[in-house]
């Protein structure tokens, strides 16, 4: 009797302490790590500015992006009338230029010269790419109080993380990394049976664009789908390049 009354209580206390340890920055924590461990996934980024600010003239196209098992990540990014194909494996990368697929390394070279190279300023971009599920659990990282409203959980972001966030852009070598003033932002979350399936997030800031205060309010959502039946395929020029 004695030994049943303490295994009862013992079941009582883990499930007090599983109950403690469950939280909404928890559960999408988990959400994210389900997704990584479902081996393959898709989705779609879009960004929007608001108010007309300097923002608008940084806006990209959506991309269309796949990720594998085995680290693979492909993109097709849309930039005004192009679509710029790219492909990510660790710290290797490769993008399909006019003149061919280039490592990343190689599609930077000779960079910090004044004539304008939007594959130069892709590249650069690529070389701090995440994709969604490794996306969300930074994010997740610069996030305050996470709570859940309907659908969705949500937070504001740190200052500080916000300035990170903005500091992963593209600039040339060498150059500081921006630091707007005014810094803030929010993200939100959506699940799916346990797993990620969207989320978006807002930043805002001041930024010093050639002597002059310009106002980003910038947001970007990525919706995740065809969770373990995406398939890519890797075209053998690039393959090269991420060897």
């Amino acid at each position: 009797m004695k030994q049943n009354l303490l295994s009862g209580a013992i079941m009582l206390l883990a499930g007090s302490l599983l109950a403690a340890d469950s939280s909404p920055k928890g559960d999408v924590g988990n959400a994210a790590k389900n997704l990584a461990a479902k081996g393959n996934y898709s989705w779609k980024t879009t960004v929007e500015t608001a108010g007309g600010g300097g923002g608008g003239r940084f806006r990209p196209g959506p991309t269309d992006g796949k990720a594998d098992k085995d680290g693979t990540i492909s993109l097709a990014m849309t930039r005004g009338d192009n679509t710029i194909e790219a492909v990510l494996n660790g710290t290797k990368g490769a993008i399909k230029t006019t003149d061919g697929w280039k490592s990343l390394s190689e599609a930077t070279a000779g960079d910090g010269g004044d004539q304008p190279n939007p594959g130069r300023f892709l590249a650069r971009m690529l070389q701090t790419y995440k994709a969604p599920a490794a996306e969300a659990e930074d994010l997740l990282s610069k996030a305050k109080e996470m709570k859940k409203s309907d659908d969705a959980f949500s937070a504001e972001l740190t200052e500080e993380g916000v300035k990170q966030i903005f500091a992963r852009g593209p600039r040339r070598p060498g150059a500081d990394a921006p630091s707007p003033t005014n810094a803030k932002g929010s993200v939100k979350f959506w699940l799916n049976d346990g797993a990620l399936s969207k989320y978006q997030y807002n930043l805002q800031g001041t930024m010093d664009f050639n002597g002059n205060d310009v106002n980003i309010n910038r947001t970007t959502t990525v919706e995740i789908k065809d969770v373990g039946t995406t398939k890519i395929t890797v075209p053998e020029e690039a393959k090269k390049k991420l060897s």
